[in-house]
């Protein structure tokens, strides 16, 4: 299918790539310096955790294989037990906490493409694991969601002008805070959560993807000015 937009996908770690590789028949491209599965008009990348991994696993996947969009898919705590395992849900802001603007104490903003029909969420980015109540207390009033990897992803997605989207799925709650359960959470509900991907939003993404290519879309630098 030469020719065609790709569709990059970034996933952390190969527990959560596992469905995605095998649903759909990819292939390994690459070993080195990332993991990369390819097949017609998908290449994934496995990052690995945190969000300098994820930030050169996004800028090395967009110059390889110029992807008319990326997308982060995989597992993201809650910071409320009101949240069930494997609820999956499209993210609209995300901010780092631990990256708070020097000045203002303000944290860092990031706002990827939207596709509408989903729910949505607002997920905080960190460098490490957020399991402690109190820490997810904290965050609790401007995110929902935590990962490691997500801010990373949409900054480098801006500074190179691809439309970047995320999707995640619960991975553990405030009762879960063990890597033992959020281990065997994932493997609980990442084959649902790629059935979700594959019917619900693949589809979605190679439309707009499309549409770009077509011109009916277009990416502008001034689009993403103030979001870098």
């Amino acid at each position: 299918m030469s020719g065609d937009p790709v569709i990059g996908l970034v996933i952390a770690t190969m527990l959560e790539a596992e469905p995605f590789i095998n649903g759909f028949s990819l292939t390994e491209c690459e070993t080195d310096p990332f993991i990369v599965y390819g097949k017609d008009r998908l290449y994934l990348i496995i990052s690995g955790i945190g969000k300098t991994n994820a930030a050169m696993a996004c800028s090395y996947l967009i110059q390889r294989y110029h992807p008319i969009c990326l997308c982060n898919a995989g597992a993201a705590g809650a910071v409320s037990a009101s949240y069930r395992l494997g609820e999956r849900f499209h993210i609209t802001k995300v901010i780092e906490p631990d990256r708070p603007e020097l000045k203002t104490g303000v944290y860092h903003t990031h706002i990827p493409d939207v596709i509408d029909g989903f729910p949505t969420a607002i997920m905080a980015t960190q460098d490490r694991p957020v399991r402690d109540r109190k820490e997810k207390d904290r965050i609790a009033p401007d995110a929902q969601l935590v990962d490691m990897e997500g801010a990373s992803v949409v900054q480098v997605s801006r500074q190179f002008y691809t439309k970047c989207y995320l999707f995640k799925f619960v991975s553990d709650t405030p009762d879960h805070d063990t890597s033992d359960d959020i281990k065997t959470n994932i493997m609980l509900c990442r084959d649902s959560f790629f059935h979700f991907f594959h019917d619900k939003v693949l589809p979605r993404l190679t439309k707009q993807g499309d549409h770009q290519i077509h011109g009916l879309t277009k990416t502008s630098s001034t689009q993403y000015e103030g979001q870098k």
